[in-house]
C-alpha cells in the first residue's frame, strides 16, 4: 500500500457523500443489514479504516464503537461525531488486546493493501482482537466488475493489455504504487483459508448499481424501494458474486 497516495486521495474525496448516492445507498443499506443480523445488545464493534466514520456514526449510539483511521484528514471527522477514534494501519492493531471486540469491519483496507501478504496480515490482525465466535465483516473489490467497467465499457483494456496492466487471464497486476487492489471469489477464499478464520456468509454487496448509477438516479423513491427489495431478494446468490463492485464476506473467529 502506497500510504502517501492513499493519504492525498482521501484529503479530496468525501466518503460520506458517495454513500449517500443511490448507487452507494445500496452498498451501505446492504452492509447495515447484515452487521444488524447478527449485532447484539452490548456487543462492542472495531471499525478499521473507518474513513469518515459513516458506519461507526450510524451504530456508535447505540454500541460500543472504536474508529481506526490511517488518514489524519478522516479521522477529524470521525472525532466531530464523538466517536473514540485513533490513527493506525489495519496490519497493526497493537493497541488494542486479544479477543476485546465482538465484531470487527475492515471495509477499505482489504482493497487498498495491494500485497497478499499485508492483506493477510490484516485479517490475521482482526482475528486476534475479535472474540471467539466474533464475526469479520471484510469489503473486497472484485477483479472482474473492474475488467468490465474500466476495461470494455470504458474502453481501456487496449490499453490495459499493451501495457501489462492486467494478465493473459484477465487478472488486474497490482502495483504497490496503486491505490487499489482487485480480487476473484478464489483469492477471497484462499484468504479465509490461510487465516484460518471459518466463512458465515458471502454477499454481493451493490450487485449491478455501479453498472447504472445513472438509470438509479432516474428511479423515483417508489421505483427505488423495489429496487432494493429486489437487491435484497438476490444478493446472497452464488452466480451473482463477482460481477458486482464489491463482495461483502462474514468470517467467523
Amino acid at each position: 500500500m502506497n500510504e502517501n497516495n492513499l493519504i492525498e486521495y482521501y484529503n479530496k474525496f468525501n466518503e460520506d457523500k458517495r454513500l449517500k448516492r443511490r448507487h452507494g445507498q445500496v452498498e451501505f443499506l446492504t452492509t447495515i443489514k447484515y452487521i444488524e443480523k447478527y449485532l447484539k445488545d452490548g456487543d462492542k464493534i472495531l471499525d478499521v479504516g473507518a474513513g469518515t466514520g459513516v458506519y461507526s456514526e450510524y451504530f456508535n449510539n447505540k454500541y460500543d464503537v472504536v474508529a481506526v483511521e490511517l488518514v489524519k484528514h478522516n479521522l477529524r471527522y470521525i472525532e466531530e461525531k464523538g466517536i473514540e477514534c485513533y490513527q493506525g494501519n489495519a496490519t497493526d492493531l497493537s493497541r488494542f488486546d486479544d479477543n476485546s471486540f465482538d465484531i470487527v469491519l475492515l471495509f477499505g483496507p482489504l482493497y487498498h493493501l495491494i500485497s497478499y501478504e499485508n492483506k493477510l496480515k490484516a485479517l490475521k490482525e482482526a482475528k486476534r482482537v475479535v472474540k471467539n465466535d466474533g464475526l469479520i465483516f471484510i469489503s473486497y473489490c472484485m477483479n472482474d466488475f473492474a475488467i468490465i467497467k474500466h476495461g470494455f465499457m470504458e474502453r481501456n483494456i487496449l490499453d490495459s493489455v499493451n501495457n501489462k496492466l492486467i494478465d493473459d487471464n484477465f487478472n488486474i497486476v497490482s502495483k504497490d504504487t496503486d491505490l487499489y487492489s482487485f480480487v476473484r471469489i478464489e483469492d477471497i477464499y484462499k484468504l479465509k483459508d490461510d487465516s484460518g478464520l471459518r466463512e458465515q456468509l458471502i454477499i454481493n454487496q451493490d450487485g449491478p448499481c455501479e453498472y447504472m448509477r445513472s438509470d438509479l438516479n432516474k428511479l423515483n423513491d417508489e421505483e427505488f424501494s423495489l429496487f432494493l427489495k429486489y437487491h435484497f431478494s438476490v444478493c446472497e446468490r452464488i452466480e451473482l458474486l463477482g460481477a458486482g463492485r464489491h463482495i461483502l464476506h462474514i468470517l467467523k473467529k
